[in-house]
């Protein structure tokens, strides 16, 4: 048997089945993600050859969703106390009245058929994966107002003929290589006032447009992220990527505002942790006020970061991110550990070159300090504890640590180019 077995991954919606689901183990493991209707609220992982009994099972819902029953029940100023009383004792009809009840304003039973969205899939020769994404969008039970595919630097028409396949598909080709061209131009070609993003290997929840949108309700939001659920953990790669890795961001609405920035500032914002650009999406007019994409960073530059050097100008323009865990994607991690390591190679790049970027251009900020002095003690740590075997967490150690060094060098040669679309 491999020595990292696949986790077979379940959605369980408590509103129709809170009993313990008949779940595989047969070796696997179980990766379990817990739902009211269509509102995420926990995640558990059930190791390989751990079995969950039905006592059990009561404890490990309530591990793993009420972090978030916690926040929606402050919001609304609702007591917590008896509902983990009553999972506990399996007081079943108890607790689900009470967390429909609480769950109902974010639990809509209709939403409307269609938002102003500009949604933008940035794309370069992934026509299989493209196809099953637009399907995705297509199914959803809200649509945009618009779709628009941006083909990065054409080898082929591959993406041109799928993009072209779908009615309701606006194709654009940008010939300058890497993802921030691509992403600039989409949204100098969208007609919304807000602009999502999504890329080619996800696919969307079918309530994904209208909680993007809904987001926005908030004039005092400029850009928002959302919840990115693993699509599948068959290999070592995926379960290296999401458990170390991974774009999951929580179950609990986060607001980035300037309390968040003033307290983090000084120590290096981690703009990193706000999300993922597989699921962002922003007001329109922020980019006036703060610049496109920089086309230093993204693949086919420096690395990766572009959208997170996007959300650190965001912050410093005054401006509130919100992490929504409602809007919901699924994204496929790279199942092989050679692609895992391009692709920490690429992240650690791009953190590099975007940290000294944002350095640069906010001097307060401590990036400095965090990549000459914190970053090589973490590393020594990392290195100290994988030897000599480096095994799965570690095994990325060298392309991470290549990465920076990549970084660094492509930041030195690039510092005195500025980015045609930075508003200084």
């Amino acid at each position: 048997m491999s020595s990292y077995p696949p986790y077979v991954i379940t959605h369980i919606h408590l509103d129709k089945e809170p009993q313990l689901p008949a779940l595989t183990y047969q070796g696997q493991g179980n990766y379990v993600v817990f739902w009211w209707k269509n509102v995420a609220l926990g995640h558990s992982f059930i190791e390989p050859n751990q079995v969950v009994s039905s006592a059990q099972w009561p404890n490990v819902i309530l591990k793993a969703i009420e972090p978030a029953v916690a926040r929606y029940a402050a919001k609304a100023g609702v007591d917590t106390a008896q509902w983990q009383v009553w999972v506990t004792q399996e007081e079943v009809s108890r607790w689900s009245e009470w967390l429909g009840t609480l769950l109902k304003p974010w639990a809509p039973d209709t939403i409307q058929p269609q938002v102003p969205v500009s949604v933008i899939i940035c794309t370069r020769n992934r026509a299989a994966s493209l196809q099953l994404c637009i399907e995705a969008l297509n199914r959803m039970t809200c649509q945009p107002a618009e779709i628009i595919v941006v083909d990065n630097a054409p080898p082929d028409d591959s993406t041109k003929k799928v993009a072209e396949s779908f009615a309701n598909v606006r194709y654009v080709m940008e010939p300058s290589v890497g993802l921030s061209y691509a992403r600039n131009a989409g949204v100098r070609n969208s007609t919304s006032d807000i602009v999502a993003f999504t890329d080619d290997d996800v696919l969307v929840h079918p309530e994904w447009v209208y909680r993007v949108w809904e987001t926005f309700l908030d004039k005092s939001v400029f850009a928002m992220t959302g919840l990115i659920i693993a699509a599948e953990l068959d290999t070592e790669a995926q379960q290296i990527f999401e458990k170390h890795w991974s774009f999951n961001r929580g179950y609990q609405d986060i607001a980035y505002d300037q309390a968040y920035f003033k307290r983090v500032e000084s120590a290096g914002p981690p703009v990193w942790e706000i999300g993922a650009g597989a699921n962002t999406a922003f007001r329109k007019e922020v980019f006036n006020r703060v610049g496109l994409f920089d086309e230093r960073l993204g693949p086919g530059a420096a690395g990766c970061n572009d959208d997170s050097e996007m959300w650190f100008r965001v912050l410093v323009g005054g401006c509130t991110i919100q992490y929504n865990p409602r809007a919901v994607v699924y994204h496929t991690h790279r199942r092989e550990v050679k692609d895992l390591k391009r692709q920490i190679f690429t992240y650690m790049s791009g953190f590099t070159t975007a940290a000294l970027i944002q350095q640069k251009h906010h001097p307060r900020a401590g990036y400095a300090k965090q990549l000459y002095w914190h970053i090589p003690k973490y590393y020594g740590s990392l290195l100290r504890a994988g030897f000599p075997r480096f095994t799965f967490r570690n095994r990325t150690l060298w392309a991470e640590l290549k990465g920076i060094v990549n970084g660094l060098k492509y930041y030195y040669e690039h510092r005195n180019q500025p980015s045609q679309s930075h508003n200084q």
